[in-house]
C-alpha cells in the first residue's frame, strides 16, 4: 500500500507566480518523503523553494503532534583495549 502525501495546493500553500509549479511540487514531495538534495536539477530555484516549504510544513506538523526534536544522530567510535 502506497502512502498518500498531500500536495501544496491541498494544504492551501500558494505557489509564487515566479516559480515553476511542477518543480515546486516535486521539491515539496521530495521533502515529505525524506529525500536529500543530491542531484543537479534539484538545485533549481523552484525545486529548492518547494523543498524548503515541505521541510517547514513537516516541522510545523511535528510541532502540532508534540514532537519537538528528534534525538541527535551521531557516530560513535570506540576501541576495546585488552590487557
Amino acid at each position: 500500500m502506497q502512502a498518500h502525501y498531500p500536495g501544496p495546493r491541498e494544504l492551501g500553500i500558494m505557489i509564487p507566480a515566479h516559480l515553476r509549479e511542477d518543480r515546486f511540487c516535486r521539491g515539496f514531495q521530495h521533502a515529505l518523503t525524506g529525500g536529500q538534495i543530491t542531484q543537479v536539477d534539484q538545485l533549481k530555484l523552484s525545486f529548492r523553494e518547494g523543498y524548503r516549504c515541505g521541510k517547514l510544513y513537516l516541522r510545523e506538523l511535528r510541532r502540532r503532534q508534540g514532537i519537538l526534536q528528534f534525538p541527535m544522530r551521531a557516530r560513535i567510535r570506540m576501541r576495546a583495549v585488552l590487557h
